[in-house]
């Protein structure tokens, strides 16, 4: 492990990193289990990779924790799943705390369960604190989602005058995004082997380096994470111009 975190240079590190945490149902299938003790797990993996973010120096770290369309699972799977997340929000506040992150949420927040939405708004109050690190949890969300509701409020204050056509640009746009707070993310990544990345960040991710893992996210690691890391690191960040003009 000492090896791996040698190779990273703490001075060309990514600010900001998303990971589409797939394949926890595929994890426990594979293994006879139920669904559920693949979710559990995957929350497991979620407090070690948060440690490993915020110990290596990212500052924000967003989680693509459930999806808008997750809501079309079976209904006994989306209430454990809430169960799960309102269990994360109770009992990692404390460390949360200790560690000085900062929770932050994105998506269609309004649909989560009254009490979970409750717990949720309480953790990011309290958390609001933190200055290590920014956790984000995408929860009921969904880029195209996200999108048509920025374009509804770019519309708003259109209407009441409160801006004007001309001004209109990516700047301006993307402070009515659910990420108007954070910089766009450096470094996607996605476990599970699938090459796609289902409605997540789209705006955001324009530029984004991607690494697409094939451990599902229970098997997914702190070595694994760091390693992630080492990858991005050997890239080339071009955003349009030519390696001369970087040069």
């Amino acid at each position: 492990m000492q090896d791996i975190i040698n190779q990273i240079d703490k001075t060309a590190l990514p600010k900001h990193i998303a990971i589409i945490m797939d394949g926890n149902g595929r994890w426990a299938k594979n293994k006879g289990l139920p669904r559920i003790e693949g979710h559990q797990k995957g929350a497991d993996v979620v407090e070690e990779i948060t440690e490993a973010a915020r110990e290596t120096g990212i500052k924000y770290l967003t989680l693509y924790a459930f999806s808008k369309e997750n809501w079309n699972r079976p209904t006994d799977e989306t209430k454990a799943l809430m169960f799960l997340l309102f269990d994360f929000l109770q009992n990692k506040k404390i460390k949360m705390l200790k560690n000085g992150i900062r929770l932050n949420a994105i998506g269609d927040l309004g649909q989560l369960p009254e009490e979970v939405l409750a717990c949720l708004n309480h953790t990011i109050k309290e958390t609001s604190v933190g200055k290590e690190m920014v956790l984000t949890l995408a929860l009921s969300y969904g880029a195209r989602d996200e999108i048509i509701r920025a374009i509804k409020s770019v519309a708003d204050e259109l209407a009441l005058k409160k801006i004007s056509s001309d001004h209109l640009d990516e700047t301006l746009f993307s402070q009515h995004l659910d990420t108007h707070d954070m910089p766009d993310p450096d470094l996607i990544i996605r476990t599970s082997g699938e090459m796609r990345i289902s409605n997540f960040l789209l705006w955001q991710g324009a530029y984004s380096e991607f690494i697409f893992m094939k451990p599902c996210w229970p098997e997914f690691s702190r070595e694994l994470f760091l390693q992630c890391l080492i990858d991005y690191q050997a890239r080339e960040r071009r955003f349009g111009m030519t390696s001369e003009q970087l040069d």
